[in-house]
């Protein structure tokens, strides 16, 4: 299978080469749920799917927070996220962290929402005696378990936390396994990378990689996935490509680290980028990556501060790519408040 093609239409599907309209957000935000704000900089922002969009989706989602029709929970490995709200008993089916061995803690702060009702973190201090550092990470665990839910509809700090069951009272914990949750998931995945892995599965969504691999080798079996070259492909896209023709690419983004194919292709960009910098004298964590043409290239290298990052270097895996080093610096700047790295591959600005 042509990897121009999969390319081309990988970033068809993620609105990288036309950006989105409100319908085509909505499904490319479902399908790449859990949605999460920009790395670092975002915090308590909506979620964002950059470069993506026509219209400012920040405050579009926003307001669907605010109408609750986007809703929190804590997903991929324990990590914040947000849903569309129709999907909640999917995604707790597929992510829920069942507390087998609670603690006293844990039933302590459990029971008491049960008799008050919704808490802030703030009451439950003061009714407790605990400290903010104690409980904490009980609502965190309980939440993780699906016990709890923090109504989150604005950017505000002090929130209610609610019983999980009263605030979606129709979900049924039990509805599916995680892997029939998963066999819903992985299709949505598949469609926006065109050709996916396990590891790419597993890097995104934070699960085990043994339950990934049962649920692909079902979706094989059942017909709807395909395997091929490099992965698996939904069999109706393996039809596609035979005919489709794909569209050259030239573009170049500087993707946070909550990007979704960011996620997704976490686990080979730390190994791909590494040799480029781990030996640099001065501060070099990875920013940003370089979407060059649909492919990952490079990255801003730095340090992150509260306010503008120290960028300290552009590294690329080609020499070739200096020539094109004026659309690699305005990609970069583009995403750092107009400020320019130190150097680019190693020289000087």
């Amino acid at each position: 299978m042509e990897k121009e093609k999969i390319i081309a239409l990988r970033m068809e599907r993620q609105f990288l080469t036309r950006p989105a309209g409100e319908r085509e957000y909505d499904a490319l935000y479902r399908d790449t749920q859990p949605g999460q704000n920009v790395y670092w900089n975002g915090f308590g922002q909506p979620p964002t799917l950059t470069f993506r969009t026509e219209f400012d989706d920040k405050a579009y989602n926003a307001e669907r927070q605010l109408r609750r029709a986007l809703v929190k929970g804590r997903f991929q490995g324990g990590n914040l996220g947000w849903i569309c709200r129709e999907d909640m008993e999917l995604f707790a089916c597929a992510f829920q962290k069942l507390l087998e061995k609670p603690t006293a803690e844990q039933l302590a702060i459990l029971e008491l929402i049960e008799r008050e009702g919704p808490l802030t973190i703030q009451q439950i201090k003061e009714i407790t005696g605990l400290l903010v550092k104690q409980i904490t990470p009980v609502l965190h665990r309980l939440q993780e378990a699906f016990l709890l839910y923090e109504d989150q509809y604005d950017g505000a700090w002090d929130r209610g936390w609610y019983l999980f069951s009263e605030a979606f009272p129709d979900v049924d914990l039990q509805k599916y396994t995680r892997q029939e949750a998963l066999n819903m998931l992985l299709p949505r995945f598949a469609y926006r990378h065109v050709v996916f892995d396990v590891k790419m599965a597993r890097s995104f969504y934070k699960l085990p990689e043994k339950d990934i691999r049962t649920s692909v080798a079902s979706l094989c079996t059942s017909g709807v996935l395909r395997e091929t070259e490099g992965g698996y492909i939904l069999a109706s896209d393996a039809s596609y490509l035979e005919t489709y023709t794909p569209q050259p690419l030239h573009f170049v983004y500087a993707m946070h680290r909550n990007d979704f194919l960011v996620k997704s292709n976490e686990h080979v960009l730390k190994e791909q980028f590494k040799p480029l910098y781990e030996s640099l004298p001065y501060d070099h964590e990875p920013l940003q990556y370089f979407l060059i043409d649909g492919e990952f290239r490079g990255a801003v290298v730095g340090h992150f501060r509260n306010g503008p990052y120290d960028l300290n270097d552009v590294v690329l895996d080609a020499p070739a790519l200096a020539a094109r080093k004026e659309e690699i610096l305005s990609a970069a700047r583009e995403v750092n408040f107009g400020k320019m790295p130190a150097r680019f591959m190693g020289k000087a600005i």
